[in-house]
């Protein structure tokens, strides 16, 4: 978990902090529209004062969740193709009004 610490020390020091390591394959974080994915993540998880907390480190990718209600509006204020209202709501991330308005100018 720490580089160059021994893993004796480690798993003493966990034990003390009440802390478990979690085996995960992935770590997804959705926030609003927003999907923040933690691909090999290291996941620790501790008990303090009875909330849990967890640590996370890995590889982040973030990605822009299109909601298909949104689409469907630009769709229908448009009359573009739902490709092309997809495309425009990920250029503009997420942003509806501006999507339209991007649509109509083009």
């Amino acid at each position: 978990m720490i580089p160059g610490m021994n893993p004796k020390m480690m798993k003493k020091l966990m034990k003390q902090l009440n802390a478990e390591e979690i085996d995960a394959d992935e770590v997804v974080i959705k926030a609003g529209n927003r999907k923040i994915i933690v691909k090999n993540p290291q996941v620790v998880k501790m008990t303090v004062s009875g909330q849990e907390t967890f640590q996370v480190m890995g590889n982040i990718s973030e990605e822009e969740e299109i909601n298909p209600d949104d689409v469907k509006m630009i769709v229908e204020n448009t009359g573009c193709p739902e490709k092309e209202a997809i495309a425009a709501l990920a250029e503009t991330k997420g942003d509806i009004a501006e999507a339209i308005i991007k649509i109509k100018e083009s």
